[in-house]
């Protein structure tokens, strides 16, 4: 058992008329929201597929498939907690977390603290732990042309035994 394991992961949704747009399980006023099987966080996405991908255990796809429809419409914070307790099962537990969303607009600095307060809570962890990042892609490629947003998490697990 190796004493520290990192993962990274990466998501993006296309944006939707209709849709919330929820971040890191905050929603955030806008007047579209990002397309998705479930609520289509992005950012709580990626943070799941780093902490499966240090434990090597797949994708988010693999254990949360959107073809099942359990998952219609379902709370992201659920398929990280799962992948926390596959971390914890297996004797290891999230040193830290670093995050970028990448999304053209809105401005997202304003909710920085709230997003970052609420993925501390959803993972247990400590504020100073979580690290929250937003980047515009510059009007390049889909991002930044408007029609769709991205995620990067990486995350650091220590053994815990």
């Amino acid at each position: 058992m190796s004493a520290l394991r990192c993962g990274l992961g990466w998501d993006s949704h296309r944006i939707a008329a209709g849709r919330p747009l929820i971040l890191g399980g905050i929603h955030i006023p806008s007047d579209f929201g990002l397309e998705g099987h479930s609520d289509a966080d992005i950012l709580l996405h990626a943070i799941t597929d780093a902490v499966l991908g240090a434990l090597a255990l797949g994708d988010i796809g693999m254990h949360f498939p959107d073809t099942d429809p359990r998952w219609k419409g379902a709370g992201s914070a659920q398929f990280l907690q799962h992948a926390l307790q596959l971390a914890a099962d297996r004797g290891y537990s999230v040193v830290n977390v670093d995050t970028t969303v990448i999304l053209e607009k809105p401005k997202l600095k304003d909710y920085r603290q709230q997003i970052r307060e609420a993925v501390a809570a959803t993972m247990a962890l400590s504020i100073d732990l979580v690290s929250v990042k937003f980047k515009t892609a510059e009007k390049v490629g889909p991002v930044g042309e408007g029609r769709s947003a991205e995620a990067q998490a990486i995350v650091l697990l220590q053994a815990t035994r």
